[in-house]
């Protein structure tokens, strides 16, 4: 069976419900509970925002034969360790993981980067105890730099793993 092709489209005013759809226990159980409305129609609105700024690039994620988003890929501007670099995230529609569909994405989203030639590397920064979203990150290729003090939500401390991709490694 071939595998279904998976591309990723910058976000656009009409894709508020793939965050909908992705508010649901399941899928928040490492990012602090559902956000609700009011808190995704926030997010909605920075990811324009800050797109149009060109300090975020949030994706939706799209397959072959599918109608609807199947989730979201990102990356923004950010600073570790003193260093201008990128954070990632990502996040399948429940139903539609497994499939295969993040990795792509995540892979697309870092040829995205690695085409703009303004930061060598890309950070995600899971909790230690995401299974899932750790995998995908060392599938995708990034390396496990260490664990380190995080908070998310704003005032939750956790424990996060960083992994990091090296742009270069892309061409």
């Amino acid at each position: 069976m071939e595998a279904a092709a998976v591309s990723i489209r910058p976000w656009t005013v009409d894709d508020y419900p793939v965050l909908v759809r992705n508010d649901v226990p399941e899928m928040n159980t490492y990012l602090g509970g559902s956000e609700g409305e009011e808190r995704l129609l926030r997010r909605h609105a920075l990811y324009l925002r800050e797109q149009a700024e060109g300090v975020a690039h949030p994706f939706t994620v799209h397959v072959a034969g599918e109608h609807e988003p199947v989730g979201t890929v990102a990356y923004w501007d950010t600073e570790h360790d003193g260093e201008a670099v990128y954070e990632c995230s990502w996040a399948i529609v429940p139903g539609q993981q497994g499939n295969g569909y993040a990795g792509k994405a995540i892979r697309l989203a870092l040829l995205h980067a690695a085409g703009r030639r303004d930061r060598r590397f890309v950070y995600a920064f899971p909790r230690i105890d995401n299974g899932p979203s750790n995998g995908l990150a060392s599938a995708a290729g990034f390396e496990l730099t260490g664990v380190e003090d995080f908070e998310y939500p704003k005032g939750v401390p956790i424990k996060v793993n960083a992994w990091r991709f090296d742009l270069a490694t892309l061409g």
